[in-house]
Order: C-alpha cells, then sequence, then structure tokens
C-alpha cells in the first residue's frame, strides 16, 4: 500500500467519524418519539452493515485496562473534533444533547451548562439536569463504544494520542440518563441494549460507525444484536 492511499483511507475513516457525529447530535436534539423517518439512519436493502468491520469469536476481557490509559477525563487537550477550543469535552456534550439551557463560567469551560433538559434516548425519559456532584449525576456522558470494551478490542495497542481522540470525540459520546449509563457500564450490543427500542436503529449504526472510523473489531455475539437493530432501520 503506497502512502498516499494510506493517507487517503485514513482521511476517510476520520471524515466518517465527523459526519457520523453530526448525525447523531441531530437525533439526540430532535428526541425520539418526535424524530420522524427523515431523522433516522437509512439502511440500503441488502446491504451488510457491518462490511468492513472485522468479526472476532467473542471479547476477550483483560485484566489491565485502566482509565488512564484515554488520557484525563473529558480533557480539552485532543485532537478529536472541538478538541483544545478551550471547553472541556463534557460541557460540550452537554450544551450540544441538551435544551432550555443555562449557563456558568467554570475553570474548564466559560459557557458550562449550569441547568437545562435532556430527552434520555436510552430510555426516552425526560430528565431535568442541575450541576452539582449530586443533582448533576443523573445525567451522564456515555461513550457508545466503551473505553473497556475498545481496549480489548485492540485499542491497548494505538498511541496515546489516539486514544485520547477516541475519549474525546463527540461521535462516541451522548447525554444520557445516569443510571442507564451505570446500567450498561463496558458492555457491548450483545450483552447491553439501550431500554427504549425506538432508539436501537440509530444506536446500533452509530456503534458501527466508530467501530469502522477506529477500524477496531466486533465480537460475534455483539455483531449479531446490531445487524437485527439495523434491521428496523428505514430503507433507502
Amino acid at each position: 500500500m503506497t502512502r498516499r492511499t494510506l493517507l487517503w483511507l485514513l482521511a476517510v475513516a476520520v471524515l466518517t467519524v465527523i459526519v457520523a457525529a453530526q448525525v447523531l447530535a441531530q437525533q439526540a436534539r430532535v428526541g425520539n418519539e418526535r424524530a420522524g423517518a427523515a431523522d433516522m439512519p437509512t439502511v440500503v436493502v441488502g446491504a451488510d452493515v457491518l462490511a468492513g468491520i472485522e468479526l472476532v469469536p467473542a471479547r476477550v476481557r483483560s485484566n489491565d485496562y485502566r482509565r488512564t490509559a484515554f488520557g484525563a477525563a473529558w480533557d480539552d487537550d485532543n485532537g478529536a473534533p472541538g478538541g483544545r477550543n478551550g471547553c472541556d469535552t463534557r460541557s460540550e456534550i452537554l450544551d450540544r444533547d441538551l435544551t432550555d439551557k443555562t449557563y456558568v463560567t467554570t475553570k474548564r469551560c466559560a459557557t458550562a451548562v449550569a441547568s437545562g433538559t435532556l430527552r434520555d434516548p436510552y430510555t426516552n425519559a425526560t430528565i431535568a439536569f442541575l450541576r452539582g456532584n449530586q443533582v448533576g449525576a443523573s445525567v451522564q456522558i456515555d461513550h457508545i463504544v466503551p473505553l473497556a470494551f475498545a481496549w480489548d478490542m485492540g485499542a491497548r495497542d494505538w498511541d496515546d494520542a489516539k486514544r485520547k481522540r477516541f475519549a474525546n470525540d463527540p461521535a462516541n459520546l451522548l447525554a444520557v440518563a445516569g443510571k442507564a449509563n451505570q446500567d450498561k457500564g463496558d458492555l457491548p450490543p450483545g450483552e447491553w441494549m439501550p431500554p427504549n427500542t425506538a432508539f436501537w436503529c440509530a444506536y446500533a449504526m452509530q456503534f458501527i460507525e466508530v467501530l469502522r472510523g477506529y477500524q477496531l473489531p466486533v465480537d460475534e455475539p455483539s455483531a449479531r444484536e446490531l445487524r437485527n437493530a439495523a434491521a428496523s432501520c428505514p430503507n433507502s
């Protein structure tokens, strides 16, 4: 493979993840019950949604995962879209996904969300957000492809910069109900799917796009769930 071809493939992968982030942000703002078919990802009839993604029999859990391998949580100093803009990643995702917002200046962001409303895509519940250690935990930021899962599937071999980008990439982040996020933990689709079945199409397609953008494989049980969920998407 020539250097020019390799650079072109890398550019395509990055663009895929950026575009996917924009699609996900629009869906999160619309809300699941109010979203029409035009707001949902579409799937070409007969297409394999996992084309180009390596399948492995099962996830092999390791005992060497550490959150710090992906950098300090929500550090703005990263190479993801929106990185190094003077506002921490968590604040950016809250601003993207919440409505009816008020703002406050913090050490990490001049326009941090102080309060707002989340239409949780995982449960379809409406949740009030108020900044603070206890109340604020009702809304959390989920890594759609969990960090520990990515680590087990190959991220352990990435360099620090790529892992930090992955942990802060808007395409892989979503504001959700705190309890749903805790229930999910580091589980992939083969072991956990959002309780709100209306969100399965969007969740599956976003999970797939992140895998593809970062060239991560997927375990066969999760592949089955992703394909089943994608079957609920409108056809293009």
